[in-house]
């Protein structure tokens, strides 16, 4: 290399030398994070020295009552050196001059102590070796203790004066005060997260918590208050402005509990999150979150086992179709995890499918995931799909599911929920796979809309070609309604009330059933996968208002439902009811499978169900959407579209109240099943409603 070519190389290197001792500093560039640590080691090892010299002078004073005798006084010049070198020996091999002020605990506290005893250890031991006698014993414990002390306040009061300094800049900044409730050690965890963080955006006044026994005690500085019976009077006496709550594992009954409490005092309600991977020591309201519908169910969530889900599914090849939408996202995301050998996933929307394929492909590098957008309705691409990858699993989410869109689209209806699910489950059969599993819905239940007739009729076409193909097992995977998905209610419901609302609800008396879309797609792996039977449900518990969803949900965002912001009923839409159920007549639930999981038989296909499905592809090929409704009847008998006048108005000013058993109208449905309920619908023109006043 000539001298020409080495200096630029030189100068890189020199550059890429000085870029990598400013990433080692804190903050100042071009400076080693060690040349920075060493002068706060070496000051702090001089003034423990210097303590170390003091405390010894000072118990020598102590124990003389003033100057020591002659034979002490002539020794101890040695004895203040020897005292401040074992001092400094002992704070080095404990490491108490590696020190944070900020972040200093108990732990650290215990080796400031272990330090101080090894410290007169080594004291007695150099005196023994150099000068040949002990100080008197008076004066090494005098001394002990002494240096003990001093050791312990230079490093924690000044801890203590950042939280005084943070304290009163929370005063002076009117940082909203907060109440922390849960068990008394994640709440210590929470108000420490808080007071360690210089722009806090919550000023921590106490505790509450289960236990009446703790009430008085004191923890991380701060008196528990009471119980979360005495919330009331805590919220009108101390000005508290916020409730954080430590336990994201809190009974349903209690976080409903505390949300109509902070309601009514409007009180802002936060949860800390089940894991604390996201705590940070400067970012306490990044691990404080609103809390989520998931967490308002009245019921216990319904947990799969990830080992058993690994167990069905590991090494092996699935497909997914819609694998853009939530359902079909969060499958990959489980199946990913479960560890599948290849991951197969279609759509038609490209860019979702994109995003969560590269993601998945990121984070699980040992999977093989494939792409492929592709349509369901078109049967020779499947088909030829199936013959390029053989998947061994296929699990159809793709669907077209938004009711009222339905009512007025019935061919395409037909043509994605029936033919593209009949096209699919033939590609399964025609590629061998082993096992198909159909993502249906509980609208699938003595139907009032498009979108459930045909998710109907899907079951009946799925389940009559698995009975006459042994090769492939079939089943067909019934839930409700999925919080926080992109066709559920609670996205719209955020926005609204972000907007000031009003908060539009069909009708005071309207009813679902609702799961989580970790349990939707837990259901899904372990019922479809585990070879139950060909019709599987979740027992889902007792179905919500969701008039009780929205305000949970507004007095969640810390505003109170009704005054701060308005609820108004629009009617019900076309194709919806007002109970949903998940058994027809028909169906009984024959088998507990695993826990909520249970396994029904229902009636077989009718026999004429080819001919039946001709005219019913004939009808939508035509494009003849009141054609398809009839044929749609004629498949599903229990199919009724909903009576227009049964949610009008009065004077278009409220809504008529809902029927009551005996009363001539049907009954409300339970979650076993039986009578359909009562349904409504609303002509175009009286969506007007009127606004709800809570009292």
């Amino acid at each position: 290399m000539t001298r020409e070519e080495a200096a630029p190389a030189a100068g890189r290197g020199r550059a890429r030398g000085a870029a990598a001792d400013a990433r080692l500093a804190h903050g100042i560039p071009g400076v080693p994070r060690a040349r920075i640590r060493l002068p706060r080691r070496l000051g702090l090892a001089a003034v423990d020295a210097a303590i170390a010299a003091t405390a010894l002078c000072a118990a020598s004073w102590l124990r003389f009552d003033g100057a020591p005798q002659a034979e002490y006084a002539a020794v101890l010049p040695t004895a203040v050196l020897l005292v401040a070198t074992s001092r400094t020996i002992a704070g080095a091999v404990t490491g108490i001059h590696e020190w944070s002020y900020r972040l200093a605990g108990f732990s650290d506290a215990i080796r400031v102590g272990a330090a101080a005893v090894l410290g007169s250890i080594f004291f007695a031991v150099a005196s023994l070796s150099t000068v040949g006698f002990l100080m008197p014993r008076a004066v090494l414990a005098l001394e002990l203790l002494l240096s003990g002390a001093l050791l312990m306040m230079v490093r924690f009061v000044p801890r203590a004066a950042l939280g005084w300094r943070a304290a009163w800049n929370g005063m002076q900044a009117r940082t909203p005060r907060a109440l922390i409730a849960g068990p008394a050690e994640a709440s210590e965890l929470l108000s420490r997260t808080i007071a360690r963080a210089p722009d806090a955006p919550y000023r921590v006044v106490g505790f509450v918590g289960a236990d009446a026994e703790m009430v008085g005690c004191r923890i991380d500085g701060h008196r528990v208050l009471g119980t979360l019976r005495d919330l009331p009077e805590l919220f009108r006496h101390r000005s508290i402005g916020a409730v954080l709550l430590s336990d994201a594992l809190q009974p349903a009954e209690r976080m409903r509990e505390l949300v109509d409490l902070c309601a009514k005092s409007r009180v802002r309600l936060k949860i800390v999150p089940s894991s604390f991977a996201r705590i940070g020591p400067g970012s306490p309201g990044a691990i404080l979150a609103d809390l989520s519908p998931d967490d308002l169910l009245p019921r216990d969530a319904v947990a799969f086992s990830e080992g058993d889900v690994r167990a069905l599914v590991s090494g092996r090849r699935v497909l997914v179709t819609g694998a853009g939408g939530s359902i079909g996202g969060e499958l990959c995301s489980q199946l990913a995890r479960a560890g599948v050998r290849r991951l197969v996933m279609v759509d038609m929307n490209e860019n979702e499918l994109y995003l969560r394929a590269r993601a998945l492909s990121d984070a699980h590098p040992g999977t093989d995931v494939e792409a492929v957008v592709a349509d369901v309705r078109e049967a020779g691409p499947l088909l030829r799909l199936g013959a390029r990858y053989r998947p061994q699993d296929v699990f159809h989410a793709a669907a077209h599911k938004h009711v009222p869109l339905m009512e007025c689209a019935a061919d395409e209806a037909v043509k994605n929920n029936v033919f593209g699910s009949l096209n699919v489950a033939r590609m399964a059969v025609d590629c061998g796979a082993e096992r198909f599993v159909l993502i249906s819905t509980d609208k699938a239940v003595n139907p009032s809309s498009v979108m459930g007739a045909s998710k109907r009729v899907a079951e009946l076409v799925v389940r009559d070609l698995g009975r006459s193909c042994t090769s492939t097992r079939v089943t067909a995977v019934r839930f409700g309604n999925v919080l926080g998905s992109a066709g559920s209610v609670v996205p719209l419901f955020k926005q609204q009330i972000a907007n000031g609302g009003p908060v539009t609800v069909t009708h005071p008396e309207c009813t679902r059933y609702f799961m989580t879309i970790r349990e939707a797609v837990g259901l899904v792996l372990v019922a479809g996968l585990g070879n139950y039977g060909e019709l599987c449900v979740l027992d889902m518990g007792e179905p919500i208002r969701i008039v009780d969803l929205a305000r949970n949900m507004i007095a969640l965002s810390g505003r109170v439902p009704g005054e701060d912001v308005a609820l108004t009923y629009t009617g019900l839409r076309p194709g919806e009811k007002l109970h949903e159920q998940v058994l027809t007549e028909e169906e009984e639930r024959v088998l507990v499978a695993r826990g909520r999981i249970h396994v029904t038989s229902s009636p077989p296909p009718p026999a004429d169900l080819e001919a039946r499905l001709a005219e019913l592809r004939r009808l939508a090929d035509a494009g003849d959407s009141a054609g398809v409704v009839v044929a749609l009847r004629r498949l599903v008998p229990t199919y009724r579209s909903p009576d227009p006048s049964a949610a009008s108005t009065q004077d278009g000013s409220e809504l008529r109240a809902p029927p009551r058993e005996g009363a001539g109208e049907p009954a409300a449905p339970n979650n076993l099943g039986g009578r359909h309920g009562y349904r409504a619908g609303e002509p175009a023109g009286r969506r007007n409603g009127v606004a709800e006043r809570i009292p």
